[in-house]
C-alpha cells in the first residue's frame, strides 16, 4: 500500500474511535452470536467504513440497521441517496459491495480497486434483498500472519477488515497478540520474562509456534515487541467487533514451554520431538488438573487483553505429526473441550480439515453443536465427496486453499466452487454451514477472492462465463471487448482448473527454484507441471494491453495487467528449462549460451515489471519488519525473521527437507536478487564444466541463500517505472524467445 494511502487510513482510524459492543451467546442452531447488537452503533460503524472506502461519495449513502432480517441486506434509493439496510455493519457493507458491482460497475478488492464513480451515485433499478445462505463466513488461514505479513501495521489491518466485511465475511481469525498472551499466562506458572521471550518464536514464524510445530526460532522477542503486538491485536479485535463480525481467537489445547513439569509438581507433559529440524513445544496432558488450571488462566487473561470473550476458538490438536503419547486422542479432545466450555459455555471449537485432521476420534468425542470444521480440502481431492460421513455430521465450512506460502501464481479451481458448494449445501442431510477463505497468504488472486466470497450470498450454481464477463465490467468500469476476451481466456485456463489432478493451487514458476536442470517446481509440495496450456493463456496479455486507454487508469487494471504479464513470463520458464538441459547434455555451448542468456533476460524483464508495483517489492516486506524494532540490532533480527520465511524458512535441515522456497514469490528484489544470483551462479558453473570437460562442482545452496538473506543489499521500497510499458516489453521479449 502506498505510504500516502497508509497515512490517510491511519488518520481516519484515529478520528473514528471504537464502538463498544456486548457479547451475546451463540444461537442454539450453531449460528454464531452477533458481536455487535443491532443498534445505531452498527450504522455508525458502516458509515465510517464507507467514508474510508469512498471518501468522495460516502455522504450519499444511508445505512440502516433494521428491516432486512438476520444475515441479510437490502439496497434501495434514488440518485444521490442510496439506502442500505442490514443487521450489522458488515452486512450493510456487503450490501454496499453489491451496489458498487451491479449498479455503478465499481470494484474494491484486496488487490487493486476501480472507483470511477459519477458525482451523483445512481439509484438501483428497484429494491434488492439478499440473504446469506450459510451462517459461518470465515476468513484467514492460520498461516496468514506469516505469509501475508507478520509486520503489517494498523493501516494495513484497517483496510483489510473493511474489505473482508465488504465481501460478506463475519468471522475473522485474529492471532496478533497471542505471543503476549502466552507470555502473560506462563509468568504465572514459574517462568521468568527472559525464559518466555526466548521460547516464543519471531512474529513471522509464530503461526507455526501457535500450531505447536516449533518454538524459539529464529531469535528471542523483546518485551517492547510483545507489548506492541498486544496493542495491535486488541485494536484489530475491537474493529472486528465494531463491524459486527466475530473475532476467532486461538484456543488453548496444551502447548507449554520447556520444563513445565519441573516447575509445576505433578504436571504431565508429552514431548513432541522435532519438526523440520526445529524442536516442537511440549504438550500438556488435557485430562489433568494442571491443564484445566492453565486453560482457565489462558481464557481469563485472553478476555482481559482482548476486551472480552468470543464465541469461536481455533485449535488443531496434534497438528501435522503431533504425538499423543499414551494419551487417548478422544480423552484429550474431551479435556480441551471441557476447558473451553468451562470458560465460555457458548463457545464453538473451530478446527481445520486438513490431511487426516480432524480424526473421528476427535469429532466423535465432542459435542457437535460446539464444533465447526473449516475444510481446507473441499476443492483439492476428488475423493472428498461426503464430509457428513467423514466427520460424523459435524458442521463444516466449504473452504479453499488456492495459495500456498504466498506464491504469486494466478488461478484457482473455480469450476469446483461453482459445482460443489451448492450441491453439497443443498443435499439431503447436509451439515455444510459455512464458507472458509483459507489461502495461506491473502491479498492475491482478486478474481478468486471475489468469486469465492459470493458463494455465501448466491442461490443455485454460478454460471462462470457470465460471472467473469460481469467481473471484467466491474473491475474496469465499462464494457470492453478486449477486457472480456482476456478474462474469458483466464476463465478457461488459470481459473479453469479442477481438483481432478488433486491440486488446489497453480504451479509456481521455476525462476524461484533452487537451480537444477531437472527442476519441476520451486516449492517442494507444489504442482510439478502447469495445470493448463500456457500457449492458450498467453493471449490474455495481448487482450489486456488492448483495453481502451480510458479504462487503464485504475489500480485494478494495473494489478491485473501485472499479474497476467508476470504469469506469462513465469510460465515461459517451464518451456525454456528443458531446452537449456538439452543444450547442456549435447555440449552445444553456443546454444547453451543463447538459451541461458534468454533465461536471465526473462528474469530481468520480470524484475523490471514487478518493480512498478509497491505490493511486489521485497524491500517493502523487509522495511515493514524493521519498522517494529527498537534499535539497530532488533531491526536486523526482525528483518531476518521476515525474509528468511521466504527463502530458507528455517534451519539447514528444514531447508534441505523441503521448506526452502516454500514461500517463493515473484517479487522485485527476490527475482533480481537471490533468484538471479542462484541461476547465474549455476549457469556459470555448468558453462565452465562444459568448457573444461568435467562434472560441475556442487554448490552449497543453503550457505549462499543464508548469506544473502542475512545481507541482501539495497532493496527498493518505492515502485519505479510504468506497469503498462513494462508489460509491453514483456510481450515483445516473449515474442522473441518462443
Amino acid at each position: 500500500m502506498p505510504l500516502a494511502r497508509r497515512a490517510f487510513l491511519t488518520a481516519v482510524a484515529g478520528a473514528a474511535g471504537t464502538v463498544a459492543c456486548s457479547h451475546a451467546p451463540a444461537h442454539s442452531d450453531g449460528r454464531p452470536a452477533k458481536e455487535a447488537p443491532v443498534t445505531e452503533a452498527a450504522t455508525a460503524a458502516a458509515t465510517r467504513a464507507a467514508r474510508r472506502l469512498l471518501p468522495h461519495h460516502w455522504r450519499q449513502l444511508r445505512f440502516e440497521a433494521k428491516g432486512a432480517g438476520t444475515d441479510a441486506f437490502r439496497v434501495s434509493g434514488e440518485t444521490g441517496r442510496i439506502t442500505i439496510t442490514g443487521d450489522t455493519a458488515a452486512t450493510q457493507l456487503t450490501g454496499l459491495r453489491w451496489y458498487l458491482k451491479h449498479v455503478t460497475h465499481a470494484n474494491i478488492s484486496w488487490a487493486g480497486e476501480q472507483l470511477d464513480l459519477p458525482a451523483d451515485l445512481p439509484g438501483p433499478p428497484g429494491t434488492v434483498t439478499r440473504t446469506a445462505n450459510v451462517p459461518h463466513r470465515f476468513a484467514l488461514n492460520d498461516t496468514n500472519d506469516g505469509y501475508t505479513g507478520a509486520y503489517n501495521d494498523w493501516a494495513y489491518w484497517e483496510r483489510e477488515l473493511d474489505v473482508l466485511a465488504l465481501h460478506g465475511y463475519n468471522e475473522v481469525l485474529v492471532y496478533a497478540g497471542a505471543d503476549a498472551l502466552y507470555h502473560r499466562v506462563f509468568r504465572g506458572f514459574g517462568y521468568t520474562d527472559e525464559e518466555l521471550r526466548q521460547w516464543i518464536a519471531g512474529p513471522a514464524h509464530q503461526p507455526w509456534w501457535l500450531m505447536q510445530n516449533l518454538a524459539a526460532f529464529p531469535d528471542p522477542v523483546s518485551r517492547q515487541l510483545l507489548d506492541a503486538r498486544a496493542t495491535l491485536g486488541r485494536r484489530i479485535t475491537d474493529r472486528v467487533r465494531e463491524l459486527g463480525m466475530t473475532p476467532v481467537f486461538p484456543g488453548y489445547f496444551g502447548t507449554v514451554p520447556p520444563g513445565f513439569a519441573d516447575r509445576n509438581d505433578g504436571a504431565r507433559t508429552v514431548p513432541q520431538g522435532t519438526w523440520m529440524g526445529l524442536r516442537r513445544p511440549d504438550w500438556l496432558d488435557p485430562r489433568t488438573e494442571h491443564f484445566a488450571r492453565v486453560a482457565a488462566a489462558f481464557y481469563r487473561t485472553q478476555d482481559e487483553m482482548f476486551g472480552g470473550p468470543s464465541t469461536l476458538y481455533k485449535m488443531d490438536l496434534l497438528h501435522e505429526g503431533g504425538d499423543p503419547g499414551d494419551v487417548p486422542v478422544a480423552d484429550a479432545a474431551k479435556g480441551v473441550e471441557k476447558a473451553l466450555l468451562t470458560a465460555h459455555p457458548d463457545a464453538i471449537w473451530v478446527i481445520l480439515g486438513w490431511q487426516r485432521n480432524p480424526p473421528r476420534a476427535i469429532v466423535d468425542a465432542v459435542a457437535k453443536s460446539h464444533m465447526l470444521v473449516i475444510d481446507g480440502l473441499s476443492d483439492r481431492f476428488p475423493k472428498v465427496t461426503d464430509r457428513e460421513a467423514d466427520w460424523g455430521d459435524t458442521p463444516y465450512a466449504f473452504g479453499s486453499i488456492w495459495n500456498f506460502g504466498g506464491h504469486t501464481t494466478l488461478g484457482a479451481n473455480t469450476p469446483d466452487w461453482a459445482a460443489l458448494f451448492n450441491k453439497w449445501h443443498t443435499k439431503q442431510g447436509s451439515t455444510l454451514r459455512g464458507v472458509a477463505l483459507l489461502p495461506e497468504a491473502a491479498d492475491n488472486n482478486p478474481a478468486a477472492f471475489d468469486l469465492f466470497s459470493e458463494l455465501a450470498w448466491e442461490t443455485g450454481e454460478l454460471d462462470l462465463t457470465v460471472w467473469f464477463r460481469e467481473w471484467a465490467l466491474a473491475r474496469y468500469g465499462a464494457r470492453d471487448p478486449h477486457a472480456e476476451a482476456a478474462w474469458d481466456i483466464l476463465r478457461r485456463t488459470a481459473y479453469g482448473t479442477t481438483r481432478a489432478d488433486s491440486w488446489s493451487e497453480g504451479a509456481d514458476g521455476l525462476f524461484g527454484a533452487r537451480p537444477s536442470l531437472t527442476a519441476k517446481s520451486a516449492a517442494k509440495w507444489s504442482p510439478k507441471q502447469l495445470r493448463y496450456d500456457s500457449a492458450e493463456f498467453e493471449p490474455a496479455l495481448g487482450e489486456l494491453l488492448r483495453v481502451r486507454a480510458d479504462l487503464r487508469n485504475s489500480s485494478a487494471y494495473r494489478r491485473d495487467l501485472l499479474d497476467v504479464a508476470r504469469q506469462a513470463v513465469s510460465n515461459r520458464s517451464r518451456v525454456l528449462l528443458p531446452r537449456v538441459r538439452k543444450a547442456y547434455e549435447a555440449e552445444d555451448a553456443p546454444c547453451f549460451d543463447r538459451l541461458t542468456g534468454d533465461w536471465l533476460a526473462l528474469m530481468d524483464v520480470l524484475e523490471t515489471l514487478l518493480a512498478t508495483d509497491s505490493q511486489h517489492l521485497l524491500g517493502r516486506w523487509v522495511a515493514d519488519a524493521r519498522a517494529w524494532g527498537a534499535d539497530a540490532a532488533e531491526r536486523d533480527r526482525l528483518a531476518y525473521d521476515n525474509l528468511s520465511l521466504l527463502t530458507v524458512w528455517g534451519t539447514r535441515q528444514g531447508a534441505d527437507a523441503g521448506l526452502r522456497d516454500y514461500a517463493n514469490r515473484e517479487w522485485a528484489g527476490l527475482v533480481g536478487g537471490l533468484y538471479r544470483l542462484r541461476w547465474s551462479t549455476y549457469f556459470q558453473e555448468l558453462r565452465a564444466a562444459m568448457a573444461e570437460g568435467r562434472a560441475p562442482e556442487a554448490v552449497d545452496w543453503f550457505a549462499l541463500e543464508e548469506s544473502w538473506t542475512r545481507r541482501p543489499g539495497h532493496l527498493a521500497t518505492r515502485p519505479t517505472g510504468d506497469t503498462y510499458s513494462a508489460a509491453v516489453h514483456v510481450r515483445e521479449l516473449l515474442a522473441t524467445t518462443r
